[in-house]
């Protein structure tokens, strides 16, 4: 692979573990990031050439990156830092991938389409734990009955999380529940009764969650109705026990004092979190479980098992660059409609089940 491609970010907990993902197969990608003091001694470790730039100024990204075939974000929030590298990729003719799993950056890329296909460049967010293994799961049981209408998905609790998936979570956590309808994203009150589902391992009590899928999965297989579902992780709940701020009290000055529960939240996940180590990167699971029905009864299931999260998407993000590299793709896409519905079965420790 010959091509001249970009991780940013590559300091953060998962854009380190791309890098050495990517050196592991032979690759050397230029990594970049804003703090030269975080940035320079992995790139000296992993003998990678490095840049310094920030995604403040969009004509600052082009001069970085117009020399590039590709950049692979994995700085978040995206909310902070996807537009502008998109909007800089379609004037440079750089491919774009990223590792989010936010709804609104999903929506606000598939609006791009038709400039990124007029561009001939590739837009294609959620190539890591968000949304890969779903989207492919979601394709995939889409197809076992005509006509489906229903889509629902639930994925394992994430384990430990990292910094970074914390951190979006927190700045996502006073928004709306949202799920699909009829074609459309609705708001919908949080407190919605828990639900069970049988997952390939055991068991779980599940709730509706804000996941990519919202979006992905309804442009891979333009079912109407979509809810996806997850535990609430038991780390945030910790964590936000453990804030000396409770986000009621933080509410009472309105958006000042959000604000301020917000950074605070986020210190301490700065302070305080470190991700998984590599011993449970090795022995962790991910499960997803999906169902889809149609308006005349008929439904399908189908389970799967795989590597854990972060494992995964350091494996995936590579992987994606790869398929990119040799297929040459262009236009918003998702991950299932980009590489197909089996692109899941090509990673290490992964079954998919009809039954269990």
């Amino acid at each position: 692979m010959n091509n001249k491609w970009l991780i940013y970010g590559a300091y953060g907990y998962t854009g380190k573990l791309l890098a050495e993902e990517a050196v592991r197969k032979g690759y050397n990608p230029v990594l970049t990031g804003r703090s030269t003091e975080k940035l320079l001694p992995i790139a000296e470790q992993l003998k990678l050439d490095h840049l310094i730039f920030n995604l403040q100024d969009e004509k600052n990204i082009i001069e970085n990156i117009r020399d590039f075939d590709l950049i692979l974000l994995a700085a978040g929030p995206f909310k902070y830092t996807s537009s502008q590298v998109v909007n800089a990729c379609l004037k440079t003719g750089t491919h774009y991938m990223d590792i989010t799993g936010e709804v609104p950056i999903f929506e606000q890329n598939f609006k791009l389409n038709k400039k990124a296909t007029e561009q001939g460049i590739l837009i294609l967010s959620g190539v890591g734990f968000d949304v890969v293994p779903t989207d492919c799961m979601a394709k995939y049981v889409s197809e076992k009955i005509k006509n489906p209408t229903h889509l629902e998905l639930g994925i394992t609790e994430l384990g430990g999380a990292s910094p970074g998936t914390l951190k979006t979570m927190i700045e996502y956590m006073d928004t709306s529940l949202l799920i699909r309808r009829d074609g459309q994203l609705i708001q919908k009150h949080p407190n919605i009764v828990l639900k069970k589902i049988r997952f390939v391992d055991k068991e779980r009590e599940v709730k509706p969650v804000v996941w990519g899928d919202l979006s992905t999965a309804y442009r891979t297989t333009k079912i109407p109705n979509i809810t996806t579902y997850i535990p609430f992780p038991k780390q945030l709940v910790n964590l936000l026990k453990s804030t000396e701020f409770s986000k009621k009290d933080s509410l009472r000055n309105k958006s000042t004092s959000k604000k301020n529960f917000k950074k605070i939240v986020q210190q301490s996940i700065e302070k305080n979190v470190k991700g998984p180590d590599e011993s449970a990167r090795q022995k962790g699971r991910s499960y997803v479980w999906a169902r889809v029905r149609n308006d005349k009864g008929s439904e399908a299931q189908a389970w799967l098992e795989t590597i854990e999260p972060y494992q995964f998407t350091a494996i995936s993000g590579i992987k994606c660059v790869e398929k990119q590299f040799k297929l040459r793709l262009n236009g918003t896409l998702t991950p299932a409609i980009a590489f197909g519905k089996d692109f899941i079965l090509e990673f290490p420790k992964t079954k998919r089940f009809d039954s269990i």
